[in-house]
């Protein structure tokens, strides 16, 4: 009891209390505020209706990729996906929670089509071995060698840092450079798609408390915050948040130089504040203190509601791109200034890309060895 004190104390008079409680909140409130004048001067705003899925039959349904689906948002949003016809493939880190999650979408629609594969994201070895067997999955099934949607959904909020496998930070490797590698690992089935084909990155308007933007590969990995003093995990979540919306953009404008014909769209989807389980590591009390001020102020959502901006953002009409959804129906917002830094932008991609490429050095070392021994 007095060592939970201590900590709840020691949580309050920290700066990142200070950036949760205020920061963030200022935030979301200037976010639906950005939203109301939208509606007031519809030039600062633009809004997009959902696309119907063109086949419902099992055969030709599109295929989705949803990650982090085995609760909360992702869950959510892989069940209102499998309901417009999409074969959904869940992704999540723990087998059985995704047993549990494909079950409770199966009791809620039995025409469901589903397929779940289990993946750590802050994993590269554990992304790799999915798209091998996600491949192989598409052989045996006699599917087409594409997908037609990912959405890149999995996060969390880690309140110390915890290093990998391959010594990145465990929460920028989860929010931001597994959903990058996955993303790049994916992305000729994703263009290979005979149909128009679309990325959902999410993000949140934490994003916006981010102004000293550092994009070399120490602050990508998350290696800069291993001897701190103190874990800056509000500013951190927040910062990994703001590579997804820079890469987002980079990444339609890098798929636009590989083929100008391409199909492949690129979206954000900023959820809001929803209901999750994604502060599980703070202090019980303050979490359902912040859950009180935020139903107060009217801005807590449940997952059902919260995944507005997503579907939006994955239906919107094809070539739909560079947008970034909140608020649902249909509506989007300006991120912030920052995230349109073209040459910032440039310069994430090419030290990710330096990233990815030293993961998969290492990958493939091992994999090697590994070979080695068996045949030994």
């Amino acid at each position: 009891m007095v060592k939970e004190i201590r900590r709840v104390l020691s949580f309050i008079f920290s700066i990142e209390f200070l950036r949760m409680g205020i920061f963030w909140t200022l935030s979301l409130l200037i976010s639906h505020l950005r939203l109301f004048n939208g509606r007031l001067c519809a030039r600062y705003s633009f809004t997009y209706s959902r696309q119907l899925v063109a086949s419902n039959s099992t055969a030709k349904r599109p295929i989705c990729i949803i990650t982090g689906a085995t609760s909360g948002l992702g869950a959510a949003t892989a069940h209102a996906l499998a309901k417009e016809g999409f074969l959904v493939v869940l992704v999540g880190r723990s087998g059985h929670l995704l047993t549990k999650a494909m079950s409770e979408i199966k009791k809620l629609n039995e025409d469901a089509q589903l397929e779940a594969f289990e993946v750590d994201l802050s994993s590269f070895s554990s992304i790799m071995k999915f798209k091998g067997s996600f491949q192989q999955w598409l052989l045996d099934m006699n599917l087409h060698s594409s997908i037609q949607l990912l959405v890149n959904n999995a996060g969390i909020l880690a309140t110390s840092f915890r290093e990998t496998a391959y010594g990145f930070d465990e929460m920028m490797m989860t929010n931001y450079m597994g959903a990058f590698c996955l993303t790049k690992a994916l992305l000729p089935l994703l263009m290979e798609s005979p149909l128009p084909s679309r990325i959902v990155n999410l993000s949140s308007f934490t994003h916006r408390n981010v102004n000293d933007m550092q994009v070399d590969k120490a602050y990508i990995s998350g290696r800069s915050f291993a001897n701190l003093k103190q874990y800056p995990f509000a500013w951190i979540y927040g910062y990994s948040k703001l590579c997804m919306v820079l890469f987002s953009y980079e990444l339609q404008r890098q798929i636009n130089i590989m083929d100008k014909a391409s199909q492949l769209t690129v979206n954000v989807a900023d959820p809001g504040a929803v209901k999750t389980n994604i502060m599980r590591e703070v202090p019980l009390c303050l979490s359902l203190l912040a859950i009180s001020v935020l139903k107060l102020l009217g801005l807590l959502q449940d997952p059902e509601n919260g995944i507005s901006s997503i579907l939006d953002a994955a239906l919107a009409p094809p070539g739909t791109s560079g947008m970034y959804f909140f608020g649902g129906n249909g509506r989007t917002l300006k991120s912030s200034p920052v995230s349109y830094d073209g040459k910032l932008a440039e310069r994430l991609w090419r030290n990710s890309c330096d990233l990815f490429l030293e993961l998969k050095l290492a990958y493939d070392k091992n994999a090697n060895l590994a070979s080695q021994l068996q045949l030994g």
